[in-house]
């Protein structure tokens, strides 16, 4: 049993390190340009939880699978080829027949503007009716997953949770077994606004989330999702906008711990705008009664800001399941996420020898 706030699995009695659940879509990028002005894009896979799984790998060698759906038509396919190079274990992938033009069931479209100074991001979800979000209870082997195969850790969050009515009960499904193996449990809530819009919105969005977390080991989230997506009272903490208050939101993550008892780690990565392009980046972790927190000496200069809260959850991850002392994970997690942010696309195209030199204090000085 690992030292530490958490009691994970033996890696040698588990296939994976992590099993993600949750949707995978095409991200449709213009590059510098606009969405409603471009003539040509860049594509990308990603998603929230999948995101964090792929970090897992190509970043930090460890071993993931994802367990998603797919339309099976083309764009299915193009998703599968992105899937691949990844290296996240695509086994548990579910494929649904294809209607010939999207009626039933099809892939999730995203199309994201990466922002620029006084620009901000931009993001145009199309994914309503999705092969994953027509996931069901029953369906999918989590009994083989947690048992036979063998999980360390399993991840999924509030944007697999909001898809649909069937992907809560599935994914509270999973984390019931997953509990039951001995499987460490993490949630990020992730609250998106469009998502809930037609489905009961921000109240129903507490009310499905609060029971998720309910069965969760680490949580993660911002301060504006602590109050989306959980109902708590965050004015005293201030906002991912604003200067971080530690003793503030370390008072607000107690008071999560304190309501769910489950919870063993909770950490919420810290993004002060200062434009598009130049934020402050840094976490704050509460782990067994212990707080814990880590800013970026400088502004960070962004090139593209979409996944860089999985990237940070995965080095967070890495660092706990290699049972690292918390401030260091954390370390690992802030530095992570900022490499992300460096490059385009939803996913860490970093290396674990740049994420310790940039913890160990490395500058950007070239490398030859």
């Amino acid at each position: 049993m690992a030292e530490g706030p958490l009691a994970l699995r033996p890696a040698a009695g588990c296939r994976w390190d992590l099993v993600a659940a949750g949707e995978v879509m095409l991200r449709l990028d213009p590059g510098d340009g606009r969405i409603a002005t471009t003539r040509n894009f860049q594509v990308w896979e990603g998603g929230g939880e999948y995101n964090v799984a792929r970090g897992l790998r190509r970043c930090f060698g460890l071993r993931t699978s994802v367990v998603t759906a797919l339309a099976d038509n083309p764009i299915g396919r193009l998703i599968e080829d992105l899937l691949l190079q990844g290296g996240v274990d695509i086994s548990h992938l579910r494929w649904a027949p294809f209607d010939g033009i999207g009626r039933s069931v099809r892939n999730g479209l995203n199309f994201t503007e990466r922002g620029f100074g006084a620009r901000a991001a931009l993001g145009c979800s199309d994914r309503a009716n999705s092969a994953t979000s027509q996931l069901q209870p029953g369906e999918l082997p989590w009994g083989d997953i947690f048992g036979s195969e063998g999980a360390r850790w399993f991840h999924t969050g509030g944007i697999f949770a909001g898809l649909s009515e069937s992907t809560a009960a599935v994914a509270a499904e999973a984390m019931s077994a997953a509990r039951q193996a001995g499987t460490t449990v993490s949630y990020d809530l992730n609250f998106r606004p469009s998502l809930w819009k037609a489905a009961g919105g921000a109240q129903r969005a507490v009310e499905v989330n609060r029971r998720l977390v309910a069965m969760t080991d680490v949580l993660f989230g911002n301060g504006d999702d602590f109050s989306s997506a959980l109902g708590f009272d965050v004015a005293d903490a201030g906002s991912t906008h604003a200067a971080l208050d530690v003793e503030s939101y370390g008072a607000l993550l107690a008071r999560v711990a304190a309501e769910f008892p489950s919870l063993k780690v909770i950490a919420s990565s810290q993004r002060r705008v200062r434009s598009a392009s130049r934020n402050h980046w840094g976490a704050i972790c509460w782990a067994g009664g212990e707080l814990y927190a880590h800013d970026m000496p400088d502004d960070l200069e962004i090139l593209d800001r979409v996944g860089g809260g999985d990237s940070f959850a995965s080095g967070l991850i890495y660092g706990l399941i290699t049972e690292m002392p918390v401030d260091q994970a954390l370390r690992y997690g802030v530095a992570h996420g900022a490499l992300a942010m460096t490059t385009p696309g939803d996913t860490s195209m970093a290396t674990l020898a740049e994420v310790a030199r940039l913890v160990g204090g490395g500058s950007a000085w070239v490398l030859r």
